[in-house]
């Protein structure tokens, strides 16, 4: 019976798959539904984008009429869209159409930036899989840690805010240089730089990120899940505290 008891604990804590839900929800199939719709079946970027849109508007309206609160990264995702449909209008000036492209990175980074000040870091949400790979012992050493509920706690949120800082920062300073690039370099010359320089920006926030917080919040989550199984008791008590989103 105890042993029964047991697995239904374990099959109860959230897989990676799980927790990777919200992150392809409402990032991958937005992006991956543009991309396909535009390159593949030769839509305008106005329909592209939105016919993509439908996947985080329904998200956002579902999570204000059923949680009462609004999805973030749906809500992201959604309002990226409504910028690059707004500056879809405007036509006939291919420098200003590479610019687009930075607006669609600051309008992410300053939802970042924002979601770090409001105490929601958003990009936890993408962090979080890497760091609990399914494994039930760190999935209740990340809520203790969070919900304020262990010893390393302050150290951790700091950590996880600076992820997000990081991520924030780094888009920021992309949608600069697109900016700076589309009226300074020649547009022949910028079309492939732009993803060239988007590739850089992502591995070196990667590698940054890495450092700054990830391999330290690593570390955190371990020596907590650690301790945790050195007093199971403490680990069931803490299922029990609200976790901080």
């Amino acid at each position: 019976m105890t042993k029964t008891t047991g697995n239904q604990g374990r099959n109860q804590q959230p897989s990676a798959l799980e927790n990777f839900k919200p992150l392809l929800v409402d990032v991958a199939v937005p992006l991956g539904a543009y991309y396909l719709l535009k390159d593949a079946f030769g839509m305008s970027t106005f329909a592209a984008l939105a016919w993509s849109s439908v996947v985080p508007a329904a998200r956002t309206v579902w999570s204000l009429v059923r949680e009462r609160t609004a999805n973030a990264f749906a809500l992201l995702i959604l309002t990226v869209n409504v910028v690059g449909l707004a500056l879809s209008f405007v036509s006939g000036d291919p420098r200003l159409m590479l610019a687009k492209d930075g607006a669609v990175s600051s309008t992410i980074a300053i939802g970042i930036l924002v979601s770090v000040v409001l105490g929601r870091p958003m990009m936890t949400e993408g962090m979080k899989p890497f760091l609990v790979k399914g494994d039930a012992a760190k999935e209740s050493a990340w809520q203790r840690l969070v919900s304020g509920g262990a010893a390393g706690s302050a150290d951790f949120r700091r950590k996880e805010r600076a992820f997000s800082v990081v991520w924030g920062v780094a888009l920021l300073a992309e949608c600069v240089a697109r900016v700076v690039g589309a009226y300074t370099v020649p547009v022949d010359t910028m079309v492939w730089l732009g993803g060239v320089l988007m590739v850089g920006v992502m591995v070196l926030t990667f590698m940054v990120s890495g450092a700054v917080a990830v391999k330290p919040m690593e570390r955190i989550l371990a020596d907590e899940a650690k301790k945790s199984g050195e007093n199971p008791e403490a680990a069931g008590a803490a299922r029990s505290i609200p976790v901080a989103a």
